[in-house]
């Protein structure tokens, strides 16, 4: 006996029914979504180029959790996010001249430290100051130590800006045993102080020689 054999519309299989009804469906819904581009009126003109060559859609700005711009931070901003962070105490140039001008310093309760290289502090430093370059700690810690050891307050200062040598000698201090709530980091530096026209020693450590005496 011959099979039998099954013509026309009822020789489609399930699937082909199936992908003939998703066809018509698609274009059914192009039809509907054409059409109501068409009338509103902020439908697209699809013979439009809106990308024409050359021109590179604006990336949108980078927003923080409260939807506003990030400003970029100054070295002044970052400094003190850092100091924060470590525990230390940043300061500014008032608070600076006040611990300058405080008899104590003379005791060698307050303490500055300048965190500059040798050529540098020869140069000028803060009257009184100490050298101590955090890149070369040991040849400065006999002096040094004992200084810190014995003071209530350490000021350390480079040459301010983004100069971060002040912050790299506090953490080799702090690393030795000085209390964190000691040391003070002075985040205008040198460069603040010689532009406040502030009295600036030259040479060693109390030569005598000084420049911009301010009364």
């Amino acid at each position: 006996m011959k099979p039998f054999a099954v013509s026309g519309s009822n020789a489609r299989s399930p699937a082909g029914k199936v992908l003939v009804e998703a066809l018509l469906i698609l274009g059914a819904g192009l039809f509907f979504a054409l059409a109501a581009n068409r009338v509103s009126p902020r439908g697209l003109v699809l013979t439009r180029n809106y990308f024409p060559a050359g021109i590179v859609p604006p990336r949108p700005a980078v927003t923080n959790v409260a939807g506003t711009n990030i400003p970029a931070l100054t070295p002044a901003q970052l400094l003190a996010a850092r100091v924060q962070e470590q525990g230390f105490k940043l300061i500014d140039g008032s608070q600076a001249v006040q611990l300058f001008r405080d008899p104590r310093r003379q005791q060698g309760v307050i303490l500055f430290v300048d965190a500059r290289d040798a050529q540098r502090y020869q140069e000028g430093h803060i009257p009184g100051a100490w050298e101590f370059d955090p890149y070369h700690p040991e040849k400065y810690f006999p002096a040094v130590m004992p200084l810190c050891q014995a003071a209530a307050q350490i000021v350390v200062y480079c040459n301010g800006g983004d100069c971060d040598d002040s912050e790299a000698a506090a953490l080799t201090l702090r690393d030795v045993g000085i209390a964190t709530n000691k040391l003070y980091v002075y985040a205008g530096g040198f460069t603040e102080w010689v532009t406040n026209n502030l009295p600036v020693e030259t040479g060693e450590r109390d030569s005598g020689n000084w420049r911009n005496p301010k009364p």
